[in-house]
């Protein structure tokens, strides 16, 4: 039997509570009841439940992250890159559906400074984004009569829409959505011939 640590039971833990009855109504000793520690195993590991709300959402924006970076790191056509880097950031978001529906529905009640730090680590993440547009942009892929930031923000808008509709029960499957939600950003973005 895998043996999982304190910190993973107590995120898991955390995180079908906020789930299933909001981060509002949850009490830390919610939470170490139904991970089966003591408050003490969990303050070892999470000071508050700020903590582990941000706990919640770093796993996945850190994950998203290094993909992003690595992919970015790569000599390839920005046109290849850009493609990787969408299908990559649909599936995990897909992956971690569950963590992103409690994160974006609570993350208004995060200490400002763990705000703060949301919004600078989300920032870097679609500068990044940004950066490998404007390289296939430079190269002639992509319209450069739309303004870069409206072009970004449209395509995390279908992103963040992803739990209000997708289920994992239903007829496509995480990869057959994000290569569908790709050609279409792809495709409306696509450089047109002049005149």
């Amino acid at each position: 039997m895998k043996q999982t640590s304190v910190a993973d039971d107590v995120l898991r833990a955390a995180l079908g509570l906020f789930a299933a009855q909001g981060y509002a109504n949850t009490s830390v000793q919610q939470v170490v009841d139904a991970a089966g520690v003591t408050k003490g195993a969990m303050y070892h590991y999470f000071q508050s439940k700020d903590d582990l709300l941000f706990a919640v959402y770093d796993r996945m924006l850190t994950l998203q992250t290094d993909h992003l970076e690595a992919i970015a790191a790569r000599d390839e056509p920005a046109d290849v890159l850009l493609r990787e880097a969408c299908v990559d950031v649909i599936e995990t978001s897909i992956d971690f559906l569950l963590e992103g529906t409690v994160f974006f529905r609570s993350v208004h009640m995060l200490s400002q400074p763990r705000q703060q730090e949301v919004t600078r680590r989300r920032r870097a993440y679609h500068d990044t984004f940004a950066a490998l547009l404007e390289k296939g942009q430079a190269e002639g892929y992509y319209r450069t009569d739309v303004p870069r930031g409206v072009i970004v923000a449209h395509f995390f808008a279908d992103v963040h829409y992803l739990p209000t509709w997708f289920s994992s029960d239903g007829p496509e499957t995480k990869e057959q959505v994000a290569a569908q939600l790709t050609d279409l950003f792809l495709a409306g973005i696509a450089a047109r011939p002049e005149g």
